[in-house]
């Protein structure tokens, strides 16, 4: 079987014409025919050309690439035990899976505190960002959770104010910020500002903490998705010039007047617009940080994508040094705006051997007893049994398990049932659950007896979506907690997962299923 799905895909919304009969290597149809219209990528490519590098359509889709690795966290199980209790009483009385803490905290004086291990590592200025922040903003300060306002979002601001090229107002970064800040409740959770190089000259990070309150800011190299700078798609000719002005590369450029007649004729209908890959180096690393923290932030965060080992031997090292309070580490497959399909598919290291290798580089410093920042990792998580994995494969160092398009899916399904009941147009799928929002999200009784009905009513559907996946997986983590006998984060191990197969193991450190407890096994059988 082929490990990836070459040539045709709902992605780019291509497809074979002999379904059926597909040459493994290259995708194609073992019969190519003569006279065929081009439903294929390669088809399509040879009419629209450079548009089929992206999914689409864009700005109501997330994607993830479709390639299967030959080793992924599915190649691991929890595991479980009849005995004792660690951070509870080994009552059965006590020792009930309701009672397993999910709390966190981390940073330089663990003064972030989070009600549960995960956070949303950096949503930017996608339309599918934008059009269901509400949610996403809510959605995470109710629950108690980090939520990371990712890139460009200052620079695709129209309404934003910049003199001298640094930004002094803006409207979107201050309505993101504020949705989550009106929410947070009891000091859980954290928004955090990130920026990419474009967001650094503009100034955004400063402004963010200065004008609008934000703590915690984070810089970033890449992402798991892709290896270049984010992207997006311009629909609007004055919009794409506006982008050019502010120094971004905007293809092709909308100032030309060859581009802005075949724009208005109907030759092309997007523009694209590119942000520049950043240029690491540990002297201006240190700089910026230094920077960061005179202008007042209070913790600093990084995030890294899927590249080579040694550039997230970099990034353990440069995070360790300057006393970073967060690293992210994303690893390869999946993005949230319009990263290139292929690279998507066929960049970067995927997430188990990535973390993995996280794991032994900073045990490596841990050893050396040096500081080890409080780590996440990102990377195709949706569920309870994930995320147990992923803080199991890195603990003790690893704290938080980072998610963007589930929680997006969530609360896409919560807006859309919000508006199919505004419209009394609900699906019988979900209709059989009731005929409005208290009877259909089973949250809703609980969070109106906590916030009252005046607030309560005043939550958008999308956010009830959004808190409501956020309870079922903290539910489903406590199960797999209690079964492993661990009743708060801290006692997670890296035994507490063992690996499925020889491959897994080896990559990852964990024992090969047939090789747990030896030790105690020959002890107990020989006693």
């Amino acid at each position: 079987m082929s490990l990836t799905k070459v040539n045709a895909t709902a992605a780019t919304l291509t497809k074979n014409r002999t379904e059926h009969s597909i040459v493994p290597a290259s995708g194609m149809c073992v019969t190519c025919v003569d006279g065929c219209v081009g439903m294929c990528e390669i088809g399509k490519s040879a009419y629209r050309g450079h548009e089929v590098i992206y999914p689409q359509p864009f700005g109501v889709i997330t994607t993830a690439g479709e390639k299967i690795y030959p080793v992924d966290y599915s190649h691991f199980n929890i595991n479980g035990t009849a005995v004792g209790a660690h951070g509870i009483e080994p009552d059965s009385d006590k020792a009930i899976f309701p009672n397993v803490n999910l709390e966190v905290k981390f940073g330089h004086d663990n003064g972030v505190k989070f009600r549960y291990p995960w956070i949303i590592p950096g949503i930017g200025s996608t339309d599918i960002a934008k059009n269901n922040w509400e949610g996403l903003a809510i959605g995470s300060a109710l629950a108690g959770t980090g939520l990371t306002i990712g890139e460009n979002v200052v620079g695709m601001d129209m309404e934003s104010i910049i003199k001298d090229g640094r930004v002094v107002d803006t409207v979107d970064l201050k309505r993101r910020v504020n949705l989550y800040k009106d929410h947070q409740r009891d000091g859980y959770g954290a928004i955090i500002v990130q920026a990419n190089i474009e967001d650094t000259r503009l100034g955004v990070q400063e402004y963010a903490i200065q004008k609008l309150g934000v703590e915690i800011v984070e810089l970033k190299w890449g992402q798991g998705a892709k290896n270049i700078g984010g992207e997006v798609k311009i629909r609007n000719l004055k919009k794409a010039q506006a982008l050019y002005e502010r120094g971004y590369v905007v293809l092709p450029n909308p100032t030309e007047p060859s581009v802005i007649k075949a724009f208005e004729k109907g030759a092309f209908k997007e523009f694209e617009r590119h942000s520049r890959v950043g240029m690491v180096t540990e002297e201006s690393f240190v700089k910026r940080v230094e920077e960061l923290r005179k202008a007042g932030a209070k913790y600093i965060f990084l995030k890294t994508g899927a590249y080579r080992p040694a550039d997230l031997a970099r990034a353990v090292v440069f995070a360790s040094k300057c006393n970073i309070d967060l690293l992210t580490v994303d690893g390869a497959g999946g993005g949230t705006g319009m990263s290139p399909w292929r690279m998507m598919n066929e960049w970067g290291v995927p997430p188990v051997e990535l973390h993995s290798m996280l794991y032994f580089y900073a045990k490596k410093l841990a050893d050396k007893r040096k500081h080890v920042p409080a780590l996440a990792v990102a990377g195709g998580f949706t569920f309870e049994d994930q995320i147990f994995k992923g803080l199991a494969m890195g603990a003790p160092f690893v704290k938080l398990v980072g998610m963007a398009r589930s929680p997006i899916a969530a609360a896409m399904v919560g807006k859309t049932i919000g508006r199919a009941l505004e419209e009394n147009q609900l699906p019988v799928y979900v209709e059989r659950f009731g005929n409005s929002i208290d009877e259909i999200f089973v949250t809703a009784h609980d969070l109106r007896k906590e916030l009252g009905d005046t607030e309560f009513d005043r939550i958008p559907a999308g956010a009830l979506g959004l808190y409501t996946y956020y309870e079922r997986l903290a539910q489903g983590l406590r199960q797999l907690m209690a079964g492993c006998r661990k009743f708060s984060l801290g006692y997670i191990t890296r035994d507490d997962i063992w690996s499925l197969t020889h491959e897994a193991a080896d990559i990852s450190g964990i024992k090969y299923v047939m090789d747990v407890d030896k030790d105690e096994v020959e002890k107990i059988l020989n006693s």
